[in-house]
């Protein structure tokens, strides 16, 4: 029996194999984006300064591109879900050093494996703005210049304004050893006469 139920898409994959950057750099780049919206990762890799952006973001396009012809999925609905970096092949070259020697480069390769999660939602999830809180805005008091004793409180004094090399202060002074034998408490005396 053949049942006409559609298949319920929870995931699109890309990957790319052999790219030309070391495993560790392009991890740097794939722990940026993990979990985030498709749209704000493709944001976030646009202007980032590193060279593992440049792959990383065409794999991503390519699954963009695989989820809408291949499920007809809006890149809205789209999430990473989960992207995982391995190391490739490494390809080996010598380069002379003194007295006749031969350095081996390691010149690594990475495979990337990107997997989009889909959004039960449509479209961008819409968080309720919190209403502006207003500050309650000091109202100023005026102050006598004379005032008696009887007649309320006396005018508070300015602040001091704190200096900006206020961290060199100690916070409060030091309060000295007691010595309870009466002589003076210096800490370890090797002469014995404490």
């Amino acid at each position: 029996m053949a049942q006409d139920s559609k298949k319920i898409v929870t995931e699109v994959k890309a990957y790319a194999r052999g790219v030309h950057i070391s495993p560790r750099k392009v991890r740097l780049v794939a722990d940026l984006i993990r979990d985030m919206r498709v749209e704000d990762a493709l944001a976030q890799l646009q202007f980032l300064t590193k060279k593992a952006a440049l792959p990383v973001r065409k794999l991503l396009d390519s699954a963009v591109a695989n989820a809408s012809h291949n499920f007809q999925i809006t890149s809205d609905r789209l999430f990473i879900k989960s992207i995982s970096v391995d190391g490739g092949r490494v390809m080996k070259s010598f380069t002379p050093r003194a007295q006749g020697r031969a350095f081996a480069l390691r010149k690594r390769l990475s495979h990337v494996n990107l997997t989009l999660g889909v959004s039960k939602d449509l479209g961008k999830p819409k968080k309720p703005q919190p209403a502006a809180v207003k500050k309650e805005e000091a109202k100023p008091v005026a102050i006598p210049d004379v005032l008696d004793d009887k007649e309320g409180p006396p005018p508070q004094a300015e602040e001091k304004k704190r200096s900006r090399f206020a961290f060199w202060r100690k916070k409060g002074k030091e309060t000295p050893k007691v010595d309870t034998k009466g002589k003076h408490y210096t800490g370890f005396d090797r002469r014995g006469n404490m």
